[in-house]
């Protein structure tokens, strides 16, 4: 068996690799006490808040309050509801209630509260494309929180935080896709940020950690639709075929096999829900020797055949609706 050669030594770094965004949206609040932001439940987003000035309390449903000040970060894996204000005990307004300035279709400006101390934030929301994300974001805490200069945040991220505190209050030519584009790179830098601070010890992020273990995820990720088999993947790990199994079903809580006949499968229903290609395309690129072969197995496990997912309305429409949301 045959494999692209994926790093050996960092499969975290290289399965981060694959996380690509997708229907980011975000919106610069200029925001005046008192006031209260309330977002409700949306399953499948990622929100992130940043403070570019003065400060403002975050509260995630089922967490304690946490006071945001300038160049703080939070991320809000799960969409879980949560609050964002300039006081906990205030009552807030739905976050649909409030009128905003379209700037582009992915960046507004909102304006609101009572004209007291000022607070400047960067808000968004983003979806995933890749099938990594699925695992990656099911391991994340109900909220990730970052201070710059408190939390010992590496200089890169630091930076990255000042540049758009600067940009936001500025918004010179320009601004707005400087803006946007640092967002995305912040997203992803503030998730590794995070992972090399945890130290989980089971689970998909202590698979991808373990010496053998991550460099199977790697080969399994970096070509779904590569031909695989147990023997093969011990060996190039280095390991026997049992030991290689027992170790790979404790860390991932699957089978070898069976993690990448599911990694193959959901990788093509991406594919499927994101592009025209021809189901046939997509089977043979998924290892299938037949479209049928491909639409039985990708029923067996979805309980949908494959088609029914190109009758579903365009992903940004189901995303944020046609006129999109109103964000922070």
């Amino acid at each position: 068996m045959s494999h692209p050669d994926p790093d050996q030594h960092d499969p975290l770094g290289s399965s981060l690799h694959l996380l690509r965004l997708e229907g980011t949206f975000y919106s610069r609040g200029e925001l005046t006490a008192p006031w209260s932001i309330s977002v409700p439940r949306d399953n499948g987003l990622l929100n992130f808040l940043v403070v570019t000035s003065g400060r403002c309390w975050l509260v995630v449903d089922g967490e304690p309050p946490l006071l945001m000040e300038r160049s703080s970060l939070a991320l809000i894996p799960h969409g879980t509801p949560h609050r964002v204000c300039s006081d906990p005990d205030l009552p807030a307004v739905p976050l649909a209630d409030i009128p905003v300035d379209r700037v582009s279709d992915r960046l507004e400006v909102m304006r609101h509260g009572g004209g007291g101390e000022v607070t400047r934030t960067m808000y968004g929301c983003v979806r995933f494309d890749h099938v990594a994300a699925q695992h990656l974001l099911r391991h994340l805490p109900p909220v990730i929180r970052i201070h710059s200069w408190e939390d010992g945040a590496d200089s890169w991220l630091q930076s990255t935080l000042q540049f758009i505190a600067d940009e936001a209050t500025g918004m010179r030519p320009g601004g707005e896709t400087i803006l946007t584009r640092l967002a995305d790179v912040l997203v992803i830098q503030a998730l590794r940020a995070w992972l090399a601070s945890t130290n989980a010890e089971t689970g998909w992020l202590a698979a991808l950690r373990d010496p053998q273990i991550g460099r199977a995820l790697s080969i399994i990720h970096a070509d779904p639709g590569a031909p695989v088999s147990l023997v093969a993947l011990a060996r190039a790990v280095g390991m026997s075929r049992s030991a290689f199994a027992a170790r790979f079903a404790a860390l991932v809580g699957q089978p070898p096999m069976a993690y990448a006949a599911q990694w193959r499968l959901t990788t093509a229903r991406a594919r499927i829900a994101q592009t025209s290609d021809p189901l046939a395309v997509i089977a043979a690129e998924a290892g299938y020797r037949s479209e049928p072969a491909f639409c039985r197995a990708f029923k067996r496990h979805f309980g949908v055949p494959p088609g029914r997912l190109r009758n579903r309305p365009d992903s940004a429409s189901v995303l944020f609706g046609v006129a999109g949301p109103a964000l922070l």
